[in-house]
This record gives structure tokens, C-alpha cells and sequence, in this order.
């Protein structure tokens, strides 16, 4: 049996980037539309983020999935058997599973996507 937790590091750090983007993006809009304050998008997109971020914590961060009896399973329940997996992608900390009927499963906040890849596919063959 495999498992993958989140990590609360790579947890806070897609944080910190969504952060980021959103203080930029507020401040975009504000400017597109003329708003003579745009610095207030700075404050408003950090203060979204933050507040998500806090608010799903405990949710995301107890997720657990393993591999065990020829299956992934993870949270909700979801079970997929490996025989149904196509395909094992990383993207930022996430791992995406898709299987064979186009369904997309996502592990999400890992401490190293790479490693967590390379154990289902090893689990595949």
C-alpha cells in the first residue's frame, strides 16, 4: 500500500502564487474599468486568497489517497482501478490521474509531484 498526503509547504506555496495573481488581476480590472484607487485590488485580492486558504485548510490538507488492491483511492470515496488510468500528468503540485472513460482526478498539494508520479506508474505496471 502507497500513500499520498498533502503537504501543508507545497499548500501554502500554490497559495502564495494564487495570492499573487489574484492582487494582480484585482488591480487589472480596477484599472480597466477606471477605478482611481487600484492599489485597493492589491489588499482585496490578498485578503480573498487568505481567507480561502484558511477556510479550506483543514479539508485540503486531510486528503489522503492510496494505492492498495489494484485501485487509487482518495477522498469522496473515489476508487479507480489502475487498469482504467491512461494517463499520469504533474502540474504545479498537483498530480492529474485521467482515465480511460476521460474522467480527471486531481492529487493535490504534494511535497513532490514527480515522486508521486513515478509511484503510480509503478503501481500500473
Amino acid at each position: 500500500m502507497t500513500r499520498f498526503t498533502a503537504d501543508r509547504a507545497a499548500y501554502i506555496r500554490s497559495h502564495t502564487w494564487l495570492a499573487a495573481l489574484g492582487m494582480g488581476g484585482a488591480m487589472a480590472i480596477l484599472w480597466i474599468v477606471g477605478n482611481p484607487y487600484v492599489w485597493t485590488g492589491a489588499p482585496a485580492g490578498l485578503a480573498a486568497i487568505a481567507i480561502r486558504g484558511w477556510y479550506l485548510a483543514s479539508e485540503e490538507l486531510s486528503a489522503v489517497w492510496e494505492v492498495k488492491e489494484g485501485a487509487l483511492i482518495g477522498p469522496g470515496p473515489r476508487t479507480i482501478q489502475l487498469s482504467q488510468i491512461e494517463a499520469v500528468k504533474t502540474i504545479g503540485s498537483f498530480v492529474q490521474i485521467i482515465t480511460k472513460s476521460g474522467d480527471k482526478h486531481l492529487i493535490k498539494y504534494q511535497a513532490d509531484p514527480a515522486a508521486t508520479k513515478t509511484a503510480i506508474e509503478r503501481a500500473l505496471t
